[in-house]
């Protein structure tokens, strides 16, 4: 049995003005949020990635303004002030011979190791952020040329399968042992290595960015609104700027960070074996070199710039599992 008009009539009149004003919206909606605001507040729960994010930074603006504070040149010998000790060491070693002036100390050539840090930290990072950015060129072009163009696809990744089957390490020892005078006499020792080794890092890492950006490409160009611009007549080079590359975006970020590191790791390792900037030139790889042959009475020439190289690299993989995290929209949230 249905109620009848006047029974509707009725529950209204009982409720009264206050039950329908409570029912009304009495402050206006706030406007919908940014994707960028849910990927910075996904990014900032991750206590890693935060870490990572101000080492980054830390070191990054340490080695940018830390030669300009601490103006020793790290390439002035000082034979009479070789081989001193940190100043931490004097705490438990009285006898060291520790200076003020020398804050880090000095190594077997009476080079300041503080300067040597700043200065080898400016090179290496150069290198591991040109190397990246040009992998991440390449790649990029490649695995978007791959998943966008069919008949491009086969000899693209053949090719990326070819290069993936290469020994790294043999191969940058060849090329650079091929290249390095001739681009030494062309840019000089310290440019024509820099180039030579961010030029053979580079084609050597880019194949995971090709890869991850051409599976990713090959299902966004089947989504409708890719369809709808390519039924429109709208030119592929268009499509591929405005449709499939902001779409990408968040793998090619991830790659950014793996691949700073993976650039920063090879870097140390050819300067450790020999091969990379000359050997008046510091870097944290070369520091290294250096310090083997006396670590057993000097251990702290090897601890700070390993433990340098692996906070920085932690650091760049701990951002990227943030930004993995934050970007992935199956993730966020959770």
């Amino acid at each position: 049995m249905t109620d009848s008009p006047q029974d509707d009539a009725i529950v209204a009149g009982t409720a009264g003005p206050a039950a329908i004003e409570a029912l009304q919206d009495t402050e206006p909606s706030k406007p919908p949020r940014s994707r960028g605001r849910d990927v910075w507040d996904q990014f900032t729960k991750h206590k890693g990635a935060m870490f990572g994010l101000g080492f980054l930074a830390f070191i990054t603006l340490a080695v940018l303004i830390g030669p300009y504070i601490w103006t020793v040149d790290p390439q002035k010998l000082d034979i009479r002030n070789k081989d001193m000790r940190p100043i931490y060491t004097a705490l438990w070693d009285g006898d060291a011979k520790v200076s003020w002036a020398k804050p880090l100390g000095s190594d077997q050539l009476g080079r300041d190791n503080l300067a040597q840090m700043l200065a080898g930290g400016r090179a290496s990072m150069a290198v591991g952020w040109a190397a990246m950015v040009l992998s991440l060129v390449i790649g990029t072009a490649i695995g978007v040329a791959a998943g966008y163009f069919k008949r491009l696809d086969g000899p693209l990744m053949r090719m990326t399968d070819l290069f993936l089957s290469l020994p790294i390490l043999p191969l940058l020892l060849v090329a650079v042992t091929l290249f390095r005078q001739p681009l030494r006499a062309n840019f000089g020792p310290e440019g024509g290595m820099f180039i030579l080794i961010v030029t053979v890092i580079a084609i050597t890492s880019w194949m995971p960015t090709a890869r991850i950006v051409r599976g990713d490409v090959l299902a966004i160009k089947e989504r409708e609104f890719v369809l709808a611009a390519r039924s429109i007549g709208t030119q592929d080079g268009k499509i591929i700027r405005r449709h499939l590359l902001p779409n990408v975006l968040s793998p090619i970020m991830v790659s950014a960070a793996l691949g700073l590191a993976t650039a920063i790791i090879t870097e140390s390792a050819l300067s450790f074996l020999g091969v990379g900037f000359p050997s008046d030139f510091p870097t944290w790889g070369k520091m290294l070199a250096d310090a083997v042959q006396r670590m057993e009475r000097f251990p702290e020439r090897v601890m700070l710039p390993g433990i340098a190289i692996s906070l920085t690299v932690l650091s760049v993989n701990y951002l990227g599992d943030g930004l993995r995290d934050a970007l992935d929209p199956r993730i966020r949230g959770r």
